[in-house]
């Protein structure tokens, strides 16, 4: 950039009509096009374009009698959550006045709060964003009693299983894995065991089934009461020893679950709701024949409780439209905008209500057991140092075939304690 008084002045200047116009090319070869400001929405890929169309209407509305007050534009972020948490720290954390709306996963909150990287809702908009919605969403938002995040989309994992060779689901762990044992090669159980988020939540939801917790009410001391956590881990355990266990579960994730599922070769998994219109589409002599149950539990006397997952909508804390950007993702995410996620992208709602829309029962046929799973379900580790206990969790217990329940109780301990005490690099 030149130093000020070092550019040669002008030898002419346009005027009238022709100034006008050199705006407009100004403005066009800068990319922006003339008009009201433009809210950059990082998210993930969605394909079947029902964001792109939500965050449209939107827009269109927004304004003094729909005059248009502001614009989005979608910018994908990569389809691994990993890989979406490692571009949006990275930007957050240099102050980045270009991200006005996130996609936030809900296991992201406590650590974007925390960090001063989401700006928290005013009492007005959260009572608005919090009225109707499923308690596990609104707390999967929620962070020190602030909400910080409108809840959008959630998700959690249902035991899908073949009706041709099941005549009722099993209702616990072991009676599945006795169940799959006794019919032979297709008895398999699809599952994930990769070391990777999904691990973490297997054995979280097998925790939380059991009755324990990793972490304290709080969240600043390791929970992980003995007896519960042994039930989860010899689950592990005998699952990945069992013959019904896919021989590739120590690199399974949720996508090779299903893809192995379609092919016919298994009886049980468990996996998201997405699976659903995968096989009616891809394997519809499979769908035919395709099941849904609860997760199954722990103890027959406790029913199970599962993690939930799903996309939040924050606000960057370094926008340049705060208000705008807070109504926008308020208009996003309410009972419209999640109609059409759910009917368009098969993303289910974050509003109870919703789930007795004849629109979005046709989308997810299983829609009483999803809210009743929802319900109950459970929240992943509430620390800014998630991501660090995650990786202790995952870390320690792969591969499952290796946990010894007796003595992995402690060592699970020690590594989810120096996670949160940041020791070493993990």
């Amino acid at each position: 950039m030149r130093r000020q008084g070092s550019t040669p002045a002008p030898r002419w200047r346009p005027a009238g009509a022709a100034w006008a116009c050199a705006a407009l090319l100004l403005c066009a070869c800068s990319g922006e096009p003339p008009g009201p400001p433009v809210l950059n929405w990082y998210v993930f890929d969605e394909p079947s374009g029902a964001f792109v169309e939500a965050a449209a209407r939107c827009a269109e509305g927004s304004g003094e009698q729909g005059t248009g007050a502001y614009r989005v534009r979608l910018r994908p972020l990569p389809a691994d959550a990993d890989q979406q948490r490692e571009q949006l720290v990275r930007r957050l954390a240099a102050g980045d006045s270009d991200i006005d709306l996130i996609g936030m996963d809900v296991i992201w909150t406590p650590e974007f709060a925390k960090a001063g990287w989401i700006l928290p809702w005013p009492d007005d908009k959260a009572a608005a964003a919090r009225r109707g919605r499923i308690a596990a969403a609104l707390d999967s938002a929620t962070y020190e009693g602030e909400l910080w995040a409108a809840p959008f989309t959630t998700n959690t994992q249902l035991l899908w299983y073949r009706t041709d060779r099941v005549e009722q689901p099993p209702e616990t762990w072991d009676e599945m894995i006795d169940l799959a044992e006794s019919l032979g090669e297709d008895g398999t159980i699809q599952a994930q065991g990769e070391r990777y988020e999904g691990l973490t939540v297997f054995f979280v939801s097998l925790l939380a089934s059991a009755g324990g917790e990793v972490l304290d009410q709080a969240g600043g001391e390791v929970a992980l009461p003995a007896e519960p956590t042994r039930d989860a881990l010899h689950i592990m355990h005998r699952l990945a020893e069992s013959t019904a266990s896919d021989p590739g579960l120590a690199s399974a994730r949720e996508d090779q679950a299903r893809l192995a599922f379609q092919t016919g070769g298994s009886t049980f998994m468990l996996n998201y709701t997405y699976v659903w219109p995968s096989a009616r589409a891809s394997a519809p002599e499979i769908a035919e024949h395709m099941g849904w149950a609860r997760w199954p539990a722990v103890h027959r006397a406790r029913p199970s409780r599962v993690t939930i997952g799903g996309i939040n909508i924050g606000v960057g804390a370094f926008s340049e439209h705060p208000d705008l950007a807070l109504a926008a993702a308020a208009c996003i995410a309410d009972e419209q905008g999640q109609r059409l996620a759910a009917t368009k992208g098969g993303l289910p709602p974050t509003i109870a209500a919703l789930y007795d829309d004849a629109e979005v029962r046709e989308k997810f046929p299983f829609a009483d057991l999803l809210l009743a799973t929802l319900r109950d379900a459970v929240q992943r580790p509430r620390t800014p140092l998630y991501n660090d206990v995650s990786l202790a969790i995952s870390r320690t217990l792969h591969p499952m075939s290796r946990i010894d329940p007796a003595d992995d109780v402690e060592q699970l301990r020690e590594q989810v304690g120096r996670a949160l005490r940041s020791e070493g690099l993990l």
